[in-house]
Parts: C-alpha cells; sequence; structure tokens
C-alpha cells in the first residue's frame, strides 16, 4: 500500500497539482528537481523565502481578524514602478473605500532577550531597513524606511525566539534556558512546539510615525518589549486602531489600544 492510498481524493488532488507546479517551476528555471530541497535549505535563500511566506500568512492573518463585512483584505504582488515602492498587503474600509497600506517584517534572528541596560524588560527587534543593496549608504536614510511609505507595520515573535548563525536543519530555539522558561510561562505553554506555534501566532502591529525618528524615519531596527509596550498592538486591536485612524483620531501614540500585560 503506497503512502498515496491513505489520502483523500481531494488530498491527491492536490498533492498532483503541487507536484505538477513544482515540476514546471523547475523546468521553466532550469532548477535540477533532484537538488530542490537542498537550493531551499540554503542559509541565503532561507531567509528570502521566509520573508515572502510571511506575506501570505500575514494576509491570512488579517482576513481573520478583520470582520469581512467592514474590510478588503488583499495581497497584492505587484511589480513596483521605478521610484514606488512594493506593496505586501492592502486593507481596504469598505463604506469610504480608504485604503491601508500593510507592511510585514520578521524579527531579527535570535534577538529575544529578558533585559539590557538599555532595553530593560523582555523585548525583541525587527528586522526593518531596506534591502542590503543600500546597505553601503548606511551612514544616511537610504536604507531605512519613511513612515510615509507605509500605513500599518506587523511582525511576528517567532524568528526572535529562533537560534541565530546556525547550520542546522530547521529551527532550533536560542540557547538561553531562562528566556525560553520565561516565554513559556508568558503564553502559558510547557513544551518547546507549543511555544513556537505561540510566537508564530502573536502579531505586533505599529503605525509607523509612532516609532519614527523627528525626521520621519523609522528605526533599522525597531524594539518591541513583550508587555506594556506603549507603541505597539495587538492583532485584537488593529480594527479599533484603524478605525481611529479612519476618524482622523490617531496621531503618532494618540488614541490607540495597546499590548497590556501576560498573554493569559
Amino acid at each position: 500500500m503506497s503512502s498515496m492510498d491513505s489520502f483523500s481524493e481531494s488530498e491527491r488532488v492536490d498533492a498532483y497539482r503541487i507536484y505538477k507546479g513544482v515540476s514546471e517551476y523547475c523546468e521553466t528555471y532550469k532548477i535540477p528537481r533532484d537538488h530542490l530541497l537542498d537550493i531551499l535549505e540554503d542559509q541565503k535563500v532561507i531567509p528570502m523565502i521566509r520573508g515572502k511566506a510571511t506575506e501570505y500568512i500575514a494576509a491570512a492573518v488579517l482576513k481573520q481578524a478583520l470582520d469581512p463585512k467592514d474590510w478588503v483584505v488583499e495581497k497584492l504582488n505587484l511589480n513596483p514602478q521605478q521610484g514606488k515602492r512594493d506593496e505586501d498587503i492592502s486593507v481596504t474600509f469598505r463604506r469610504s473605500g480608504k485604503r491601508f497600506s500593510v507592511e510585514t517584517k520578521n524579527a531579527d534572528r535570535g534577538s529575544f532577550n529578558l533585559g539590557t541596560r538599555k532595553y530593560p524588560g523582555p523585548h525583541f527587534k525587527v528586522k526593518c531597513h531596506k534591502s542590503r543593496s543600500n546597505l553601503k549608504k548606511a551612514g544616511g536614510y537610504n536604507d531605512r524606511y519613511h513612515a510615509g511609505e507605509f500605513d500599518v507595520l506587523m511582525c511576528n515573535v517567532s524568528n526572535a525566539v529562533f537560534k541565530g548563525m546556525t547550520y542546522e536543519r530547521g529551527l532550533p530555539l536560542i540557547d538561553d534556558a531562562a528566556a525560553v522558561d520565561w516565554l513559556k510561562d508568558f503564553y502559558g505553554v510547557k513544551t518547546d512546539d507549543e511555544l513556537r506555534r505561540a510566537c508564530y501566532e502573536d502579531w505586533r502591529i505599529c503605525l509607523p510615525f509612532d516609532i519614527a525618528d523627528e525626521n520621519g524615519y523609522l528605526p533599522r531596527m525597531p524594539v518591541v518589549q513583550l508587555a506594556d509596550d506603549s507603541k505597539w498592538f495587538s492583532l485584537d486591536n488593529l480594527a479599533h486602531n484603524l478605525k481611529s485612524l479612519l476618524d482622523g483620531k490617531a496621531g503618532p501614540g494618540d488614541n490607540l489600544v495597546v499590548v497590556r500585560g501576560s498573554k493569559d
């Protein structure tokens, strides 16, 4: 009995569709199919794939979080015009047609910390600069986003708890037992896999002007406090805060519902 025999008819159809799509992709781009997984597992390739995957996951999460009677969520796959930015996701308020641009970013890998002199309290960092091609100009603003380039910035905690600079397969947790224990207590979970799931589901969101400097530019690595962060809020509060923008009530730091306390 082959493994396919245990699949339902719809699962077999999906498996064939994926197989056919992957085969056509490999043929189109002259990728040796026998080495496809080796290529996908390359440490230079994984961050790019996971970054793109975050856009699709975030779009699906937004569709679940926002009432479809009020909001239209679209994952955009646009080729940016010269001088314009590639947008990830749009969220449109049906009654007014007001459209918000949503940018997704991953946390900086392994950046979770229980607290430092500069940043007391458990926190992590978000990778929020532009492509590496601009890093040679990092002394100025060329690799930094301006707060006016998008309306909402969102990320989840997951990448922050994965060990960085590793060639192990998969996504091992950080080598900080005290931090891992704190996180498990914070999320009310017991196992490593439960912690991974909890971090994937914990989305943090901000309005760009709330974290911008005096010139309107975002930090390359914004810091997010796990609890009581006045600038970052949870997914549950997104609709409220978007409506504050619609009503013109939300300037930097104004009238926003933010993350308070633990996850319990």
